[in-house]
């Protein structure tokens, strides 16, 4: 069998956006229609002879699909069995700008510019399979690696049981089984571990009101992103608990 990869650019009226369309196609087994219209659903395979002897968490399509609409595009398919499928995405990627700029501020432009993600060691709380999976790769595109805790009590344990360098920052999923993260970052701060009071906490929550930001804060954490979790929202939150920043109106703009 074979996969092939194609990309184009298509006619865009933007000056500012450029219009791509991805296909990736193959030869191989196919898919029902029945099975076609929930492709994109968490846990969710095919059940025959084959994919049976094959691992999977049914989660690949799904992440997929939340990482294409988390940029702002769209995925489709068509498939027939035994004829292979066909995947399109189309996306929106905004076209550089060409920059001329001097040769004293071209190192501290490259240094603002560059990846700070990458490199870092997350330790993330995190109790929905799906949620975690799509940070997990969000956060491995970046360069940055992440250890998954399903519940408040989880992160806890696995901090103080930590060594410093183990983990950079520490992501915390508010609504948790167990131990909430408010709770959680009570804990971590009342420990006895040796980066309990310095190790930067962020809050990651549905909720983004001024009420619940500040109960972040006062809870010990030192800023507060909304969920989904936008990578240049996580950067910026970074550089600036790293600035010197973190807590206060300055987050709360961020989350915003």
């Amino acid at each position: 069998g074979e996969i092939q990869l194609l990309a184009e650019e298509c006619e865009s009226n933007s000056s500012v956006y450029a219009k791509y369309r991805f296909l990736v196609c193959d030869n191989g087994m196919g898919m029902s229609a029945d099975f076609k219209n929930t492709i994109f659903d968490a846990f969710t395979r095919a059940e025959n002879s084959l994919t049976n002897k094959i691992q999977g968490t049914g989660l690949g399509m799904a992440i997929t699909k939340n990482l294409v609409d988390l940029m702002g595009g769209t995925i489709d398919v068509e498939s027939e069995p035994g004829q292979g499928s066909c995947f399109e995405v189309f996306m929106d990627l905004k076209i550089a700008e060409e920059r001329s700029v001097s040769p004293d501020s071209q190192a501290e432009t490259e240094e603002q510019d560059g990846n700070i993600l990458k490199g870092m060691r997350f330790l993330c709380a995190e109790d929905n399979e799906l949620n975690a999976e799509i940070l997990t790769e969000l956060l491995k595109i970046e360069g940055a690696e992440c250890t998954i805790c399903e519940n408040g009590q989880r992160v806890l344990e696995t901090f103080e049981q930590s060594v410093p360098g183990d983990y950079d920052m520490i992501l915390m999923d508010i609504q948790m089984p167990v131990m909430n993260g408010y709770e959680a970052t009570k804990a971590i701060r009342r420990s006895s571990h040796e980066l309990a009071k310095t190790i930067p906490i962020i809050a990651m929550t549905a909720n983004a009101f001024s009420e619940d930001i500040q109960h972040s804060l006062t809870a010990g954490m030192n800023a507060h992103i909304s969920k989904p979790v936008d990578m240049k929202t996580l950067e910026k939150t970074i550089r600036s608990i790293k600035s010197g920043g973190g807590g206060g109106t300055e987050t709360q703009v961020i989350a915003q």
